[in-house]
């Protein structure tokens, strides 16, 4: 059992005892006290386990939302609870309480579009990342985390959740089958040791756009912002919204390929050209050797010819080891 919630069991153990004792000094059974003290600290829990879910910023334009519209119903009431008769003290009471609810619900709603406390995005934590659709669904992303590669909160907003649904229950197979996988890979981050899978009620207001709504939503938390939309991540860089992408490191961890080095591949398939043979190394990268599609189907041993950058990536150009190459031929 981990500590918290040993202390949560204390506390609900703890509750329950206490309104026992208190139960006869307030004309109540113990057992009935007993009931009530137990339902408070479920209550307490509860409302514990909510709280750890919402970043600072929400927790620090909540309390303004609530303060100033407390003020605010106070001062209403102060007005109208003179004039209004029969019905003022219910309107002293009733307002603040109102004007809380509406402050502090709407602060809470709008906090990430809210300026950051203190003027400036928050520092957030270093490991708190945002994901979002792409990313979710590509699903490397569970992958890198059950390697011990990443660590620390992944926010998931409910704008992305809402927009995984939509997939999942499109009428398209391929569309449907994206927005599942989706929701397999969020099941695979909550199952690893290693990162804590947060759901954010935030979600994206009418008409608005759910690019922009993630951005502001990164920025509001000071987190890392994790996708594959080239479109939303150059949006992100210009709001100075730090950003990650799987599609990058997946390119930086592609092994270094020089001329004259040999390398194994499984010829699969004939090339564009006369005689030529194509193949792929682990990391899906495409070697094309000269001379080698009378090995189709064949592991090969190849050099290294040359090194062709290309905007997927890289392409390899070999030829099988122990030929000579095209120079030798010619000569």
């Amino acid at each position: 059992m981990t500590p918290r919630r040993l202390v949560r069991l204390v506390a609900v153990i703890g509750g329950a005892l206490a309104g026992a004792a208190m139960g006869p000094s307030l004309g109540l059974l113990p057992l009935v006290g007993a009931g009530l003290g137990l339902l408070a600290g479920a209550l307490a829990i509860s409302l514990e386990a909510c709280l750890d879910t919402v970043s600072t910023q929400t927790l620090a334009w909540t309390s303004i939302g609530l303060a100033a519209g407390l003020f605010i119903g106070f001062t209403l009431g102060a007005v109208i609870a003179p004039v209004a008769g029969a019905a003022g003290p219910a309107l002293w009471s009733a307002l603040p309480l109102l004007g809380a609810w509406v402050g502090g619900v709407v602060a809470a709603r709008r906090a990430a579009e809210l300026p950051a406390i203190g003027g400036r995005a928050p520092a957030g934590e270093p490991s708190a990342y945002v994901l979002d659709t792409s990313v979710i669904v590509d699903g490397r992303i569970a992958d890198v985390a059950a390697a011990g590669f990443l660590a620390g909160k992944l926010l998931v907003p409910h704008m992305v959740v809402r927009e995984l649904q939509a997939l999942a229950d499109g009428s398209d197979p391929i569309r449907r089958q994206r927005g599942r996988r989706g929701f397999d890979v969020l099941q695979r981050l909550q199952q690893s040791p290693g990162v804590q899978v947060v759901m954010d009620e935030t979600d994206v207001a009418a008409g608005g756009e759910v690019d922009a709504a993630l951005v502001t939503f990164a920025r509001a938390r000071g987190a890392r912002l994790l996708t594959n939309d080239a479109a939303l991540a150059r949006m992100a860089a210009l709001t100075g919204v730090a950003i990650g992408s799987l599609n990058d490191l997946a390119a930086a961890l592609r092994s270094a390929a020089l001329p004259g080095e040999g390398l194994q591949v499984q010829v699969t398939r004939e090339g564009k050209e006369a005689g030529q043979g194509v193949g792929y190394l682990d990391d899906g990268t495409m070697v094309v050797i000269e001379g080698g599609k009378r090995h189709l189907g064949q592991a090969l041993d190849v050099v290294v010819t040359s090194v062709l950058p290309t905007s997927a990536g890289r392409m390899i150009f070999a030829r099988p080891r122990g030929e000579d190459g095209g120079a030798a031929r010619d000569a």
